[in-house]
């Protein structure tokens, strides 16, 4: 025990510490260790009584300067008191008890503050009991009668607080009987303690109240009455007629919302009672309401009306009452109370508000015609000194604009003017507002579809002098430009709007409330364009919604609706598809395509689906473009871009590889086409497409067996080309590749032979090896065409020939007669096949060889090489004979001064 006194003393000093600012964790541990005693436990320890003093003068002076919240303040009182019943002496003195009484009821007080009545409940009956135990004392002592008396008073006064807050605390936890049973122990003791009617009349209403929140109506009734009927048990120091009125008032209340029907004599009793105690607006208003619910005839609703006017109650009750008469299907009786309203307040500057929920209820009950002469006699008034305040005149023109909206959405433009036209009459001439603005919007859009344009016009011109800020009025002007047929100023007014479109845009009529208000409008504005047949002028609202939108979806919709547009004009065209469409349809695919990249709002599915329309379009649009290989090129790159925004394949991956091959391609016919300076470009990007289709083929082929295309080939003669025009070493490499392919065909290899020679490119040692493999794959048909076969030769020897005297060597000259011979077998075995011309052709380049080896003293060369040429002249057709006759003769005189020659050489030696 003597370990938990130390540990109370050392928790108790920590606490008391000044210079602590957080008490909450050492309240916690004190309160922790404290809770564990049993309070009939004695301790007879004088320094626990001293530590239960500290704490609670700390928490006293703490709770003064708001250091403590009501739970730190409940723990620190339980704590304390707990500690001084602990240590109680067996006698205690008269002062120990009115202590304990101190500290037990206002620890049970502060736990029901907490709302924590089960923590309460103990120390409200440690209070009772001391309370038992000092009048006990006091009974038993022998003092004089008038000590004892004013002793006994006090306690009981005691008494009585404490059994409120028991009775508050059974109230809180459900415990109607056990309340009932407190609160009866009360009022038995108010006779002598009267001066606490009021308070213990309060209380009983608190729990009226209480219970009532708590939809509890049996024991609000109860509590209510209580309530009242203890107020009532002392006119001296009761609560006052105002606060018993207020009781019934709410009882009357409960009566009602718990079983009008049934309850409807004890509500309307409660409120007439309620009302007699102290007349109120309330009160009277309430029974008005009983009166209604209970389904009263009409005279006694007048009578209480009556009260109402009597009473001098304000122009706002009233006119509470006449809604609450309408909402209880009371028309006649409604507007019957209406009018005698408005001659009561005649002189009243507020009369307007009575005629605006005149004018409003008529037009509830569908009566149009009443209610527009009503706002006739209102705008008359007006004008004539009768001025509606600006809150009723606000009001009335909600009315008239939401009457004509209706009319508006209904089609019945004229109507919807006159009711705009009613709250324009409020307006000055000259004024300045964005309501006003508003207002002519409104009208103009009445005055348009009644084909009134003019006036329109006027209409919308004022709302610019207004609010010339404003999209709405911006769209206005676009509208009536539409139907003026006046596309400049359509096209001024969509420019302006996409300018304001990126500014907050407030909600028109109800009619736009998202953030993509801006958005919608162009989108309406383009629908509008349509309807009239204005299609350029629909693009452009397109545009321009793209062009500055933020909303994801609102910029895809404008794009799909673009594009279709732009094929449906070409579908209405006689040259479908041209260059100016194509044009068009370009930049608004590079948007999609930067749109649906950067996507972050639209689910997997919406983002797959929009890349993939966009996709086929690029696709579609690429094949349109024949004549344009700028434009194939950019078509197919987006449709290959769009395709990797889906979701992989191995369709969409054959689709990538073609839209490559075909980008590819292009830029390679587009180099063709371009001058010298600027083809470097070209290739450098048709060589990335190549590459980047090298990749796509690399997982195609990884995900499985690929059929047999010419895909490979297209792509090493694509690369071929675009490396020998840049001069690229590499470009060795490439016709190896192709060699190695297994299905080679001999008009790739001829290809790739032209392409080496073709400006810039010069490799004809690379043309060569192309030629002879394809003169070998063509030799290895079985049936070879010896047109082909002689082109190819042709092409080596033409290669092959010396241009000089330079290029006149032993290898060069083999290379050379290897080919010539390779033409002569050709012609041995097709003789009737091979073109005669080129016979003549081969025959020549060979003569022409010797003479160039003759001028160069090569004797024996030289009459090796025209006796080749002379080995052609039987493989001639009908030129033979003349060209024998004459090859003869020269061949003969060649070999007469290659004799000559030979002797000369020999007699030098």
């Amino acid at each position: 025990m003597e370990h938990f006194v130390s540990t109370v003393k050392t928790l108790t000093d920590n606490l008391l510490q000044k210079q602590m600012s957080d008490f909450d964790e050492a309240i916690e541990k004190l309160f922790s260790k404290v809770s564990g005693l049993d309070t009939l436990t004695k301790i007879p320890y004088s320094q626990l009584e001293e530590c239960a003093i500290q704490l609670w003068n700390w928490s006293v002076t703490k709770n003064a300067g708001g250091a403590l919240s009501n739970v730190q303040q409940a723990k620190v009182r339980h704590a304390a008191c707990s500690l001084l019943y602990c240590c109680e002496p067996e006698s205690p003195t008269e002062g120990a008890i009115r202590k304990q009484i101190l500290m037990a009821s206002k620890t049970g007080r502060t736990w029901l503050d907490c709302k924590n009545p089960q923590m309460a409940d103990h120390f409200l009956r440690l209070a009772v009991k001391s309370l038992e135990t000092l009048y006990s004392q006091l009974m038993s002592r022998g003092d004089a009668a008038a000590d004892v008396t004013s002793s006994k008073a006090d306690v009981e006064k005691d008494l009585l607080r404490i059994l409120s807050c028991q009775a508050e605390s059974a109230v809180s936890q459900g415990n109607s009987g056990e309340a009932t049973v407190y609160m009866q122990r009360c009022k038995d003791m108010l006779q002598r303690i009267p001066k606490d009617t009021a308070y213990l009349s309060l209380m009983c209403y608190n729990f009226g109240v209480d219970t009532y929140n708590l939809r509890k109506f049996e024991d609000s009734t109860f509590w209510l009455s209580q309530s009242y009927d203890i107020g009532k048990t002392s006119a001296k120091y009761g609560p006052g007629p105002d606060v018993l009125a207020k009781d019934l008032r709410l009882l009357a209340t409960v009566y009602l919302e718990w079983d009008c029907q049934r309850f409807q004599e004890k509500a309307l009793d409660a409120v007439i009672l309620a009302n007699k105690e102290c007349v109120s607006t309330s009160g009277l208003y309430l029974k008005i309401r009983i009166l209604l619910r209970s389904e009263a005839p009409d005279n006694y609703i007048r009578a209480g009306l009556d009260e109402l006017l009597e009473s001098q109650v304000p122009l706002e009750v009233c006119l509470s009452a006449v809604k609450l008469l309408m909402s209880e299907d009371r028309e006649m009786l409604a507007f019957d109370y209406l009018k005698r309203v408005c001659q009561h307040f005649g002189s009243s500057p507020d009369l307007g508000a009575a005629l605006v929920l005149h004018v409003e209820l008529l037009l509830q009950r569908n009566k149009e015609l009443l209610a527009k002469q009503k706002i006739e006699d209102i705008i008359t008034g007006h004008y004539s000194g009768k001025q509606l305040t600006p809150d009723a005149l606000t009001s009335l023109h909600v009315i008239l604009w939401d009457q004509a909206s209706k009319h508006f959405e209904a089609g019945n433009y004229a109507e919807a003017l006159q009711w705009y036209n009613y709250s324009f009459s409020f307006f000055k001439a000259g004024q300045m507002e964005p309501n006003l603005a508003k207002l002519q919007r409104n009208r103009a859009s009445c005055l348009l579809h009644l084909q009134q344009l003019e006036k329109a016009k006027e209409a919308i011109k004022e709302a610019e002098r207004s609010d010339p800020e404003s999209i709405f009025t911006q769209f206005c002007i676009y509208k009536i430009a539409v139907q003026d047929d006046n596309v400049q100023k359509a096209a001024e007014a969509l420019n302006a709007m996409g300018v304001l479109s990126k500014s907050p845009v407030s909600s028109e009529d109800r009619l736009l409330l998202s953030e993509s208000a801006a958005s919608c409008l162009l989108c309406l504005a383009a629908q509008i364009a349509l309807e009239n047949g204005r299609q350029e002028t629909a693009m452009k609202a397109l545009e321009v919604l793209c062009e500055n939108s933020k909303d994801e979806a609102h910029v895809l919709k404008g794009l799909r609706c673009l594009v279709r547009l732009v094929f449906s004009s070409a579908e209405n065209s006689a040259d479908g598809l041209r260059d100016v469409n194509l044009e068009k349809l370009l930049p608004y695919l590079k948007r999609a395509l930067q749109t649906i990249s950067h996507q972050s709002h639209m689910s997997a599915e919406r983002h797959a689906e929009d890349a993939n329309w966009f996709r086929k379009i690029a696709w579609n649009s690429a094949l349109q473009c024949e004549s344009r290989p700028d434009r194939m090129r950019d078509f197919f790159v987006l449709s290959y871009q769009l395709s990797l925004l889906c979701p992989p394949d191995r369709a969409l991956l054959m689709g990538q590889r073609t839209s490559l091959l075909m980008a590819a391609a292009a830029s390679l016919e587009l180099c063709r086409k371009s001058p010298h300076s600027t083809q470097a470009e070209d290739l450098t990007v048709a060589l990335e497409h190549i590459q980047a289709c090298w990749e796509v083929c690399k997982t195609l082929k990884a995900s499985g067996n690929l059929p047999a295309d010419p895909t490979d080939s297209l792509l090493l003669l694509y690369e071929f080309e675009a490396r020998a025009k840049l001069s690229d070493p590499k470009v060795e490499t490439i016709l190896e590749s192709v060699l190695e392919l297994e299905h080679v065909e001999t008009k790739v290899l001829e290809t790739m032979a032209g392409l080496a020679m073709e400006p810039p490119a010069h490799f004809p040692q690379l043309c060569k090896k192309a030629l002879r493999a394809a003169l070998s794959l063509h030799r290895k048909q079985p049936q070879a065409d010896p047109t082909h076969c002689s082109k190819y030769v042709h092409s080596l020897i033409k290669l092959s020939l010396p241009s000089g005297v330079s290029e006149v060597e032993s290898r060069v000259l083999q290379e050379l007669w290897d080919y010539f011979e390779d033409a002569l077998s050709i012609i041995s075995a097709t003789p009737d096949g091979f073109p005669e011309m080129e016979t003549l052709w081969l025959l020549t380049q060979a003569w022409n060889a010797g003479i160039l080896l003759y001028s160069l003293a090569q004797y024996h060369e030289a009459e090796k090489w025209c006796g080749l040429a002379m080995s052609f002249i039987r493989h001639l057709g009908s030129l033979r004979e003349s060209y024998e006759t004459q090859m003869t003769g020269l061949y003969s005189e060649i070999l007469d001064r290659l004799d000559k020659a030979k002797k000369n050489i020999h007699t030098e030696e």
